[in-house]
């Protein structure tokens, strides 16, 4: 989506019948006055819903009771294009729709309680808003949350009391017994549920499948359904010995014994007249030759590709591609599984918002190849929308991998070259029309995506296959958008395989890819890996308490190492127990973190006062280890753990082999290694440790 631009200001505005957007930014090329006024029932909000896959949304005021539309459109209409009052800002259009309904609920609830003759909400006393609390605890009994959305926006008729005169409440309802905001403390955790690996790992698995292997069949199948249904200029030889050429075809498959391709239980002519390269006038005067076809091999229920070239354990993945959109094997619904795919590789290898991949366009895609042509980098530019002061999105980057990258190829064949949002609505099937929004809405997305997950397994029962995506015995899967970044953060802290030993080594490592997998915005990404990384560190903190490791280690921070670590267990423990509740832990880890960073050839034990590393970025480090500039051999923060000395006395083993090997390595590298060895061994020596492993 191009920058969109502002509505015309207030006084631009016809003030007896006013544009109800005219204080609100419009998407690119709507104009105010293809926008709602005040005096319509209907106000579309669409007009200012400014990111590509939102759907459309209207406030329908004939659905509230007759003699509260006038407060409720005076109410609206200053949420909308008003000025906010002191302390706040305009509500987004999503909220004041949610708004809308529960004011709705109200006024509804209130209309059947009142007199006909009262209509003035100015009116409503304290002991009016004690019956309605009373009410929604009846009617949401367990969901306290339901009634807290229930109550919140009946305070706009307060907070917004100057913009609506004799409709504004006259007083707070907030200090009404049992009416205000929960008190209890909420947590501030991302408590967006991840993928487990038994889901994640075949998903993304038969995601790639589908990119790598099986989208060339299906993008076959959506160029020849295109092609069926363009106007095509005559080839000059189109005429020209069609009914031998048509006889050939069927010939072959006759001999074949394979069924022509049909359409609704009749031979696709149109089909017939691609694969020899005429048109459907040429080979219908030939339709006698057709049906004697037929009636020997048959007709398919309709197909654009016969003969698959993926392959599943040796076999065609898939017997044919059709046109019927009821079956599991149409192209309208292959093609939406392929898109599914592509959304599933781009989402969790890109740590994309939903809104952001949604937002993904035609030629996003930069590479940067070297010297010889060997691609070596791969960024996606989109939009960036959380955290940002421009409610249209500001232009980011995010470093993805090749496999990103060939998903975003995928895309673009699989869209009409008209079409530059790669996560549009395809034009195949049933609901194939164009709505407003540029890009699917959420809800679809995760419709797709729950459709994708039962295909696939499908494909495994019909293969013989157990790598299915489920969720567990008894559990049903449900799969959306907000997944695929929980579930990355998860695993930049934790490796890939989910092993915590030894996990922490990718910390600093990805640390340096925030920029990529959160794009250049302030996404609040970094946060939730860090999260995840400091319980992964109290896990392992706890296993070395456990098995003792900690009064095993060696070098200059060893006894430094060995005191925190008691002292971190010291504070773990309850009633004789080792606390590893993940929410304990990670309220223990929030006060008393160790700052101790374990890794494959020490392990830090970080003091900025000491740190090489801090004193090469010259103190900006928010106090935590640098990868890139450690200095292991000379730092005094330095803590050996037995994993440790192994992994530099297989380093010492593998510059012995380098040095022995044939044939004899160039001066200046091999005067390198020597160094190199001596180093390390002088640096286990000096910590008591053996240089080679016995």
């Amino acid at each position: 989506m191009s920058i969109a631009v502002f509505a015309a200001r207030p006084e631009a505005v016809t003030l007896k019948d006013p544009y109800v957007l005219h204080g609100r930014r419009l998407r690119d090329g709507v104009s105010l006055e293809d926008t709602s006024r005040y005096s319509q029932d209907v106000w579309r909000l669409t007009p200012a819903r400014l990111k590509a896959n939102e759907h459309a949304l209207i406030l329908n005021f004939p659905t509230l009771p007759q003699r509260f539309r006038p407060s409720a459109k005076r109410l609206f209409y200053a949420l909308l294009s008003l000025e906010a009052p002191d302390g706040e800002e305009n509500p987004r259009i999503a909220t004041i729709r949610g708004s809308f309904t529960e004011i709705k609920r109200f006024l509804k609830w209130l209309d059947r309680r009142w007199p006909p003759q009262r209509n003035e909400l100015s009116e409503l006393l304290p002991r009016d808003l004690d019956d309605y609390r009373k009410h929604l605890l009846a009617r949401f009994p367990h969901n306290q949350s339901q009634r807290e959305r229930s109550r919140g926006p009946l305070r706009l008729f307060w907070r917004w009391r100057r913009h609506l005169g004799e409709d504004a409440l006259g007083f707070d309802p907030l200090h009404l017994d049992g009416w205000g905001e929960s008190r209890a403390a909420r947590s501030t955790e991302n408590d967006t549920a991840r993928l487990p690996e038994e889901v994640l790992g075949p998903l993304l698995v038969w995601a790639l499948r589908f990119v790598d292997d099986f989208a060339p069949d299906i993008l076959q199948a959506d160029r020849q359904w295109h092609e069926a249904r363009a106007d095509r200029p005559a080839r000059s030889t189109a005429h020209t010995h069609v009914g031998a050429r048509l006889e050939k075809l069927l010939g072959e498959y006759v001999a074949a014994e394979r069924p022509l391709p049909g359409y609704k239980g009749q031979p696709s002519i149109s089909h017939l007249a691609n694969i020899i390269g005429c048109n459907r006038d040429n080979i219908d005067r030939h339709r006698h030759l057709i049906d004697d076809a037929a009636a020997v091999v048959g007709v398919t229920e309709g197909a654009f590709v016969e003969d698959p070239q993926g392959r599943l354990d040796g076999k065609p993945w898939i017997e044919s591609i059709t046109t019927h959109h009821t079956t599991a094997n149409s192209l309208s619904r292959l093609a939406r599984h392929l898109q599914a795919a592509c959304y599933i590789v781009i989402a969790f290898l890109s740590g994309m918002r939903d809104c952001e991949a949604k937002h993904v366009k035609r030629g996003c895609l930069e590479i940067k190849c070297d010297e010889e042509g060997r691609p070596y980098r791969w960024k996606v530019n989109s939009l960036a929308f959380k955290g940002e002061e421009d409610v249209a999105g500001v232009p980011a980057t995010w470093t993805v991998s090749a496999a990103v990258a060939r998903a975003v190829a995928v895309l673009e064949q699989l869209q009409p070259a008209d079409q530059n949002h790669l996560f549009a609505r395809l034009l195949h099937g049933c609901g194939s029309h164009k709505g407003e929004n540029e890009a699917l809405g959420n809800k679809a997305t995760n419709m797709h995506l729950n459709e994708f997950a039962a295909f696939v397994n499908r494909l495994c029962t019909d293969h013989g296959r157990t790598d299915t995506i489920a969720a567990g015995r008894g559990q049903p899967l449900r799969l959306k958008t907000s997944h695929f970044r929980r579930t990355l953060a998860w695993f930049i802290a934790r490796r890939p395989g989910g092993v915590i030993a030894g996990a922490i080594q990718y910390r600093h490592h990805s640390i340096q890819m925030f920029e990529g997998y959160a794009g250049t915005s302030d996404s609040g990404f970094r946060a939730e890996v860090e999260s995840e990384q400091a319980i992964t560190r109290g896990e392992i903190y706890m296993e070395m308490i456990e098995a003792h490791q900690h009064l095993d280690l060696a070098g200059p921070s060893a006894e430094e190492a060995a005191r925190r670590l008691k002292d971190f267990g010291d504070r773990a423990q309850f009633q004789g127990q080792v606390a590893l509740d993940k929410h304990r832990l990670k309220r223990i880890m929030k006060r008393n973190d160790p700052a101790i960073y374990p890794g494959e050839y020490i392990t830090c034990v970080n003091d900025p006062a000491k740190a090489i590393c801090e004193k090469a970025r010259r103190g900006n480090s928010e106090g935590l280890p640098w990868d890139g500039g450690c200095m292991p051999l000379a730092c005094r923060n330095v803590a050996l753990t037995p994993e440790n000395v192994a992994a530099w006395q297989r380093v010492i083993a593998g510059i012995d082999k380098r040095l022995a090997s044939r044939p004899t390595l160039p001066p200046l590298r091999r005067q390198h290694l020597q160094n190199r060895r001596i180093e390390v061994v002088e640096f286990l020596t000096a910590n008591g440790q053996e240089a080679v492993s016995a």
